[in-house]
């Protein structure tokens, strides 16, 4: 069996790439010193393991062996896993679009010179036969390594412009004293209002992802003006349609829960069905705060649903959660989940088979290849008046159905496991699953997170540092800020779910790691990358969501919210260097920055911070009846009198007879209240908004 050097490698993705005959090489000094050594320009390939059209060229390309000679007598090529190497991959998008001025995306192809790793060519997908209006892959390949050849002199004069360009591109920041207000948020708001659909919620039209961070953005702005004389209830519509509609629609697995990438119609009906834990884990956390803020019963459903899909399908025995559930199974996208009529029919009775139909579009036309991809097509209620039924009685039906399907589905070959586990997105994870323990009441959703941290403190932290992925019981690779800040944003949220002295010190390492390894103290905010990192051509610096919220906006939060906690200064001065550094991205394109507009609010709150203390069942139950109402600017931790190690700042906070509760609105603080209904009210009269 032939081999190429990702066999030993542990990223799903590369070692799909084991057995091509390209000689792939992972990133790394090995490959790099190749290419100077024998002055031969580097193919670059970066995709990830559930990327349908990765797949597609796989196969058309790098498995021929024709393709495959002349890749390895032309090139160094070395195969990225962007989930692993999301620095490598944020430059390399960037340089694409640069060179082509084209939408990026994945595969990305590039090319580069041998000895400093300059892009001088790229694209993305590239078929082996002309198509899509693009020349054949190899025609490509000889094409860019003749131009290599022929014209050195032009590449080397592109570096410099190239260096410029990505330079220009890091963000200049406001001036220091720049005054943060809530213009930006203002402006947000209008922008929701442009871009949303008012029939099928969402934004903008196909392809249509979830957007997680803008449907809160119009819940927080709903919240905001609560208790002033015009309710904005447009902003909680918006909110409210687009979860239901999701949650209805195709995007959402009406068997087995979770949520696939995104829509390719405006009608949430078909989706791309890869399920990536980062998706699901933004909307579990979305899900369980719509609920807390509404009492929707479908949003509790649609919370419970994500977070046993993800206990059930992606958490690995030793308690991290994996990456991914890729879109094929057998050669063909979504063969797993769709359904011909026969097998329903085979599987159910006339009666569930008659309510499931109804309520699931089989009465309609197929609407993917023939066959039927589930969704609500038809309320409960109006299934139970043409039955002649009642709706609990349809309900009933509807559930045997789904859990019937559910046994035959998993007899079916599954799509493949993306099993590494990487940090960032565990951290999204732990802090989906914390918000859902505290809206479900489920002690077991927060032992879930619990035993994830513990996974990722005693596997990825590594003398005083964090490292980026886990698989087959190998960590490796230093950390990136979203790693940083997205696991202490889980923490924090985490502390409020259950208290465990030890993930506040944690939290606390972790912060000031952020702040001595990753900040531009000169500018404001955070690099991806810590200063000790590997050399490479740019040094990226972000603050706008892409699939990913920013780190630097969640950082922002996890410090200014931390700050008030523990009355540290450093923290509030760099969460308000941050935000300032963003300000001018914020009201220049509020659409991209939502994520740190959530961070402005909780600035301009500002946050408000109750500690109750006592023993530790009354305090919990104190937290659960002062946490029933959707505060998205107050933290509410429950400190049991056994806590030990405690800062200062909390451990002067001590009970009395009973349990007691400190309510602090910015730095000032209550004297401790013992009485529950009391407390109440003081929530009610000390915030100045939420």
């Amino acid at each position: 069996m032939q081999r190429n050097r990702l066999y030993e490698e542990t990223s799903p993705y590369l070692l799909q790439h084991a057995e091509n005959p390209v000689d792939w090489h992972p990133w790394g000094e090995e490959a790099l010193a190749r290419a100077r050594a024998e002055d031969k320009p580097i193919l670059l390939s970066i995709g990830y393991s559930a990327c349908h059209w990765c797949h597609v060229m796989a196969h058309e390309s790098f498995e021929d062996p024709d393709t495959a000679a002349l890749m390895n007598a032309l090139f160094i090529n070395i195969k990225v896993d962007r989930e692993e190497r999301p620095d490598l991959d944020k430059i390399y998008q960037i340089a694409q679009q640069l060179l082509t001025r084209r939408a990026g995306g994945w595969p990305l192809t590039m090319f580069l010179t041998a000895g400093e790793q300059q892009p001088f060519f790229g694209g993305t997908y590239f078929p082996k036969e002309a198509n899509f209006g693009l020349p054949p892959f190899r025609d490509i390949l000889g094409r860019v390594a003749e131009y290599y050849r022929v014209h050195r002199a032009e590449i080397a004069a592109q570096a410099e412009p190239l260096r410029h360009a990505l330079q220009s591109i890091l963000p200049a920041g406001g001036p220091s004293d720049a005054a943060l207000d809530a213009a930006s948020l203002e402006r947000a708001r209008a922008a929701l209002d442009d871009l949303f659909d008012a029939e099928y919620g969402g934004f903008r039209q196909a392809p249509k992802f979830p957007h997680a961070m803008a449907v809160e953005r119009a819940l927080r702005h709903w919240r905001s003006t609560v208790d002033t004389a015009a309710p904005d209830l447009k902003a909680l519509f918006i909110a409210t349609l687009t979860l239901t509609r999701m949650a209805e629609g195709g995007l959402y697995d009406q068997l087995g829960g979770g949520f696939y990438r995104y829509s390719v119609d405006r009608e949430w009906m078909i989706p791309h069905f890869e399920k990536m834990l980062y998706d699901n884990a933004a909307l579990l956390a979305l899900y369980s705060q719509a609920y807390l803020a509404t009492a929707e019963p479908l949003f509790a459903r649609i919370a419970a649903e994500t977070a046993d899909w993800a206990v059930r399908e992606m958490r690995s025995p030793e308690g991290g959660f994996y990456s991914s559930l890729d879109a094929d199974s057998e050669g063909a996208e979504g063969k797993f989940y769709v359904w011909d009529k026969a097998q329903i029919q085979g599987s159910l009775n006339a009666d569930e088979c008659a309510a499931f139909c109804a309520r699931f579009g089989l009465e309609r036309a197929p609407n993917f290849d023939g066959k039927w991809h589930l969704h609500a097509a038809l309320p409960i209620q109006d299934v139970a008046l043409r039955e002649g039924s009642t709706p609990a009685a349809v309900a009933a039906l509807i559930e045997d159905a789904r859990a019937r399907l559910f046994a035959v589905r998993n007899a079916r070959v599954r799509p493949a496991r993306d099993e590494k586990i990487l940090t960032a997105w565990n951290g999204l994870m732990i802090k989906g699953l914390a918000l859902a323990a505290r809206t479900q009441g489920s002690l077991d959703l927060a032992e879930r997170a619990s035993e994830a941290v513990d996974f990722l403190r005693n596997r990825l932290w590594k003398d005083g540092r964090l490292l980026a992925v886990h698989k087959d019981g190998r960590a490796h690779l230093a950390a990136y800020l979203d790693d940083y800040a997205f696991l202490a944003d889980a923490l924090l949220e985490l502390l409020q779910t259950r208290w465990r002295t030890r993930d506040l010190e944690f939290l606390v390492q972790l912060v000031e790691v952020l702040l001595a390894k990753f900040e531009d103290r000169a500018v404001g905010g955070f690099f991806f990358t810590a200063s000790d990192h590997e050399r490479l051509i740019h040094r990226s610096k972000s603050f706008s969501d892409e699939s990913l919220p920013a780190g630097n906006a969640i950082a922002a939060g996890v410090l200014g919210r931390l700050g008030y906690l523990l009355g540290e200064p450093r923290y509030l001065d760099a969460a308000r260097r941050t935000l300032t550094a963003a300000l001018p991205m914020m009201m220049q394109d509020p659409a991209l920055h939502m994520s740190a507009l959530n961070a402005l609010d909780d600035h301009l709150a500002p946050t408000q911070v109750v500690i109750i203390r006592g023993a530790a069942a009354e305090a919990m139950r104190w937290a659960r009846e002062l946490g029933c109402l959707y505060a998205p600017s107050r933290l509410l931790f429950a400190i049991p009198d056994e806590a030990e190690g405690l800062p200062r700042a909390l451990s002067e906070k001590r009970s009395a007879d009973g349990a007691v509760a400190y309510v602090c609105t910015g730095s000032t603080c209550s004297p401790p209240i013992g009485d529950l209904d009391e407390v109440a009210r003081a929530l009610k009269t000390s915030r100045p908004r939420l």
